[in-house]
């Protein structure tokens, strides 16, 4: 499976990079999946709802499904934080899978950075980012792109994944 990289600290744009990513590689006609990172707790579950009665009950997995979508929640309860390469295993094959987060994990990146934020640039420490999407000019080893040019970022990754 094809994977790339969308890094970068708080704000700097990651996740509308990712999402017009998606739309833009996906219009291309390439099937596309993603994987975001959360460093905190998340619940796509809500209190009262089954789904999550089921989980508070003990459930390590629910299954939880309808004609459009389904959502599969697995309980750590006491186990580690599962690696990405165990969660890759878990999806569907498809052309490509866009990672946001997981910036110590050694696949191919782009770094998202916006100035504004004052936060320093990730790249010149990590040769595994391999271009930066920014907001301003940046003086790199590496490729620099437009922060918002969605197409020319969506040429290199496809490029750099051989599609």
């Amino acid at each position: 499976m094809r994977l790339y990289g969308v890094t970068g600290w708080k704000n700097a744009g990651k996740t509308g990079l990712m999402e017009r990513l998606v739309a833009e590689i996906t219009g291309r006609g390439y099937s596309v999946s993603t994987v975001k990172h959360a460093h905190h707790t998340f619940d796509v579950d809500h209190p009262g709802k089954d789904s999550h009665r089921h989980r508070v009950a003990g459930a390590r997995e629910v299954l939880l499904a309808s004609r459009n979508r389904f959502a599969l929640m697995h309980e750590l309860r006491e186990a580690a934080e599962p690696t990405l390469e165990v969660l890759l295993q878990k999806l569907s094959p498809v052309d490509l899978v866009l990672v946001e987060g997981y910036k110590r994990d050694r696949h191919p990146k782009i770094e998202a950075f916006r100035s504004e934020t004052g936060n320093a640039l990730i790249a010149p420490d990590d040769p595994t980012i391999r271009a930066v999407a920014s907001d301003a000019p940046l003086d790199l080893d590496r490729p620099v792109f437009d922060l918002n040019d969605t197409g020319v970022i969506a040429d290199f990754i496809l490029a750099e994944v051989g599609l």
